[in-house]
């Protein structure tokens, strides 16, 4: 019984966990922290023009 779980479990997982975004899908709402420290919602931003993210690794680290 728990083997068959396991095998549906990993059949079921890549549509729900690993669905890649397709053009056209709406952004799911999140919070993220601006380097001014504040921290910003994209249902705050929406309607407000153009939104572009960005991530830039901190400088002067290892790996």
């Amino acid at each position: 019984m728990r083997f068959q779980f396991l095998i549906w479990l990993l059949l079921a997982l890549p549509g729900f966990v690993f669905a890649a975004p397709e053009i056209g899908d709406p952004a799911p709402d999140f919070s993220l922290q601006g380097s001014d420290g504040n921290t910003y919602s994209l249902q705050e931003l929406v309607g407000s023009g153009g939104i572009v993210i960005a991530f830039f690794p901190k400088a002067f680290t290892g790996g």
